[in-house]
């Protein structure tokens, strides 16, 4: 499985270098690709990246509004992000359906229900590929099953929004918003996940990288036994 970050920021003002377009990863495998969101910051641009299929894991602009003007391909997403995306021309649309997987190009995506937005229900994606799986959920502030999410994954890919302060707001009985760097390591560790990588990144990180935030989710990282690697614009790995 070959994993490319696109885009690595979240939706805020600041940018830098490494943290220059809204979050987006293509899965790649035996040739075939598939880009996971497709933020306001690649509307008209997505000729870059040339994509076969798009899935989709949530409605917020940053995820989803880069496809305002259509796409050259078909589109993955939930009936609740259909809703949202209902006026966008997509000639394309196909329906994911929550803990059922579906093979996409040759990769199988399995999507998890993730707490993060009232009004943009939001999934993460357990993604399959030959031996190797991993869990990709760039905002999220829990994930509903997350033993079954995370087991035997290989990579935890997550929210990068805030490394130790909690941006986890409530509503009636519902909770929104984004679990900090600290506490997803927790989970990795939990669930014998043996690394993160971080992504959708905030103002802390975008801002401080060099400056010690990078070293500080490393300490948090090593305390769990987890390793972790901050993901930046264009970096790739391969996974076996």
């Amino acid at each position: 499985m070959k994993l490319t970050f696109l885009g690595t920021c979240g939706n805020i003002e600041p940018r830098s270098e490494s943290h220059a377009r809204h979050s987006s990863l293509l899965v790649g495998y035996r040739g075939r690709e598939v880009m996971i969101d497709c933020g306001e910051d690649w509307l008209d641009t997505l000729s870059e990246v040339k994509p076969r299929a798009i899935v989709i894991t949530h409605a917020h602009p940053d995820h989803a509004f880069g496809l305002k003007n259509g796409a050259p391909c078909p589109v993955w997403a939930t009936a609740e992000s259909w809703q949202s995306l209902d006026g966008f021309p997509l000639e394309e649309k196909r329906l994911v359906h929550p803990r059922r997987p579906t093979e996409i190009r040759g990769i199988t995506f399995e999507a998890f229900p993730v707490q993060h937005s009232i009004r943009a229900p939001a999934v993460g994606y357990r993604i399959s590929a030959g031996a190797v799986s991993v869990f990709y959920a760039p905002d999220l502030v829990y994930i509903q099953e997350r033993a079954a999410a995370l087991a035997r994954c290989r990579l935890y890919i997550g929210d990068g929004a805030t490394v130790r302060q909690s941006m986890v707001r409530k509503e009636g009985d519902q909770l929104f918003g984004h679990t900090p760097v600290m506490t997803q390591l927790t989970w990795c560790a939990k669930e014998k996940v043996p690394k993160m990588i971080v992504t959708h990144c905030g103002s802390e990180i975008v801002n401080g990288e060099e400056y010690g935030v990078r070293d500080e989710i490393r300490a948090l990282a090593r305390e769990r036994g987890v390793e972790v690697e901050i993901a930046r614009d264009g970096m790739g790995m391969v996974l076996r």
